[in-house]
Formats: structure tokens, C-alpha cells, sequence
């Protein structure tokens, strides 16, 4: 009796898995305005008084909306924060003295405003919120550090101050003064108008010339 072989299977393409479906991608612009509306509340009425529907609101979106970026206030807020800018620009005065007098009045111009503002709304909750701590410090401390420290360089290049030991703390004891003279003083930053804030950091200017080995003449308009 003969035996049949049975036919050899036919080769075939595997059929390629199926694509899985994704989601809307998500709107940069509706986002940009959840935290534009985040940071003008917290102006307004500070952490505590910030809710998610009071944010969701002024963005014109729905809480559901907002809660499908950040999933609680804490993350709103800390996102909000970070994202936060002060416009500053180079200074390129060409000497020491020049440029740490437009570092200093551009940080007392930003503590009397919307800046200065947002840190008053969150300093407290940061005191005891690492993540927003950091958030704060990139946004508001690490920008004009980096300026200082870009000024100095400079002075050092041009030749007029020797190298600065300790360069890295040069940041904080630039703008540190300027800083607490406006959160500490009994005055609100919307209080002090744009000239007083420009008096104020000139009165730390010879100061802090001194403490990068520089000398100061009277400030100049």
C-alpha cells in the first residue's frame, strides 16, 4: 500500500500585530493656560486659597481636563511653579559695576512684581515641600546665580578682580539681601514702586562690589 505524504504547509507573512490606539494627543496650548491660570491664582489668593475649579475655571476648561494632566494640587502647583520665568537678559555693561547693578535691579524689580508676588504665595509651603522647594529654587534663585557668576567671570577676564574663592556662593550673597529686604519688610512688593526698588538695589551695590573685591562710586542712572 503506498503511503501519501501530506502536502508541505504553505509559508505565509505573519500578520503584524495591530497598532494599539493612542489618545488625543495633548493640547501645549491648553496646558500653557491651566498654568498661567494656576500662577494668577495663587497671586490672588495664595496656596491655601487655591483650588483645582478655581484654576480650571479661569482657564475656561473642565476639572476633568486638569486632572487628566496633574493628578492633585500639589502637582499643579509644583508644575506651575516651575515653569515660571523671570525676562531677563544678559547684562553687558562692560564692567563689574555696570553689570551687578543690572542684576540686582532686575531682582528688585521682579520681587515688587508678579515674582515677588508667587514666592510670598508658596515660600511657606515650600518650607516643608521638597519638590516645590526645588521648583522654586530653579525658577526664582538658580537663573540670576548663573547671571552672577557670568558677571564675575567676565570682571575676572577683563582684569578687574583677582579670581573669586568660593565663586559658587557669589549668587546668593548678590541677590540674598535684596531678597529679604522684600519679603521681610512691613511693606507689600505691589507697595513699592519700580524707583524705590531701583534705590534699593543700589544701596546693596557697594556691598556686594565689596565682597567680589571690587570697588563702588555712587550709582548712576
Amino acid at each position: 500500500m503506498t503511503r501519501t505524504t501530506p502536502p508541505a504547509p504553505q509559508c505565509s507573512e505573519a500578520t503584524p500585530p495591530a497598532t494599539p490606539r493612542r489618545g488625543r494627543p495633548r493640547d501645549a496650548a491648553r496646558d500653557r493656560a491651566l498654568l498661567d491660570a494656576t500662577l494668577a491664582v495663587l497671586a490672588e489668593s495664595g496656596f491655601g486659597g487655591l483650588t483645582t475649579a478655581a484654576v480650571a475655571a479661569r482657564a475656561g476648561v473642565s476639572t476633568a481636563t486638569l486632572y487628566r494632566r496633574w493628578s492633585s494640587k500639589e502637582d499643579l502647583v509644583i508644575a506651575a511653579a516651575a515653569s515660571f520665568t523671570e525676562p531677563y537678559g544678559p547684562p553687558a555693561t562692560g564692567s563689574l559695576e555696570g553689570d551687578l547693578r543690572v542684576v540686582l535691579r532686575d531682582k528688585a524689580a521682579a520681587m515688587t512684581g508678579e515674582g515677588g508676588r508667587l514666592m510670598r504665595a508658596l515660600i511657606g509651603e515650600a518650607a516643608h515641600n521638597g519638590a516645590l522647594a526645588e521648583a522654586l529654587t530653579a525658577a526664582f534663585l538658580e537663573p540670576v546665580y548663573r547671571r552672577v557668576a557670568e558677571v564675575v567671570r567676565l570682571a575676572v577676564e577683563r582684569g578687574e578682580i583677582p579670581p573669586v574663592k568660593d565663586a559658587d556662593l557669589l549668587g546668593e550673597v548678590a541677590v540674598g539681601p535684596v531678597m529679604s529686604r522684600f519679603f521681610l519688610t512691613p511693606r507689600l512688593p505691589e507697595q513699592v514702586d519700580a524707583a524705590t526698588a531701583q534705590e534699593t538695589a543700589d544701596r546693596f551695590l557697594p556691598f556686594v562690589l565689596r565682597a567680589v573685591g571690587g570697588g563702588a562710586r555712587p550709582a548712576r542712572e
